[in-house]
């Protein structure tokens, strides 16, 4: 007699050992400098309404950068409360970001052209080429957490406050007043 088939999803492998502060930081600046690279961006209104959605994103010195039609309701969350919250990669591979909007720049302005090469470089799409209306969103990370199974959940901030907490300490740098 044969014995019944196994019904149901296949066993998952054994989770990877956990990397350490070091490597993780390294993976995530990775990621984040990935060619067409999409993350998950959550804003909330100014009465606590939350927004999801995709967005491409670019790694700019240390910020990362949206473009988006100013008139969306994620340009305006943004506009109004400054801040963000980011999700790239896979759930068992995720980098999340807590953000603070820097400044916005619309597409067309002449601060915003390094920032517009740079950005259709690694998003692979210019906003410089869509309708008018596109802003880049530069976001500087507050805090970034970086983990792939539970066994790398207890370490997994590799920033706080704008600082990385391995590796090189530089904070993400401020924008001067003014």
């Amino acid at each position: 007699m044969c014995s019944p088939a196994k019904v149901g999803p296949p066993a998952r492998p054994a989770p990877a050992a956990p990397r350490d502060a070091q490597q993780r930081k390294q993976d995530t600046l990775r990621l984040l400098t990935t060619p067409a690279i999409d993350a998950w961006v959550a804003t909330a209104s100014p009465d606590g309404a939350p927004y999801v959605v995709p967005l491409s994103l670019a790694w700019i010195e240390g910020r990362v950068v949206l473009a988006l039609p100013a008139a969306t309701r994620t340009a305006r969350n943004l506009a109004a409360t400054a801040r963000a919250r980011l999700g790239v990669g896979a759930t068992r591979d995720v980098v999340l970001i807590d953000a603070e909007l820097d400044r916005m720049l619309a597409v067309d302005d002449h601060e915003a052209a390094s920032v517009g090469a740079r950005y259709a470089a690694q998003a692979d799409w210019d906003p410089r080429a869509a309708p008018a209306g596109q802003v880049y969103a530069v976001l500087r990370p507050q805090r970034i957490q970086a983990w792939r199974e539970a066994n790398e959940q207890e370490d997994r901030t590799l920033m706080r406050d704008g600082a990385w907490l391995t590796g090189s300490d530089h904070p993400a740098p401020r924008r001067p007043a003014g």
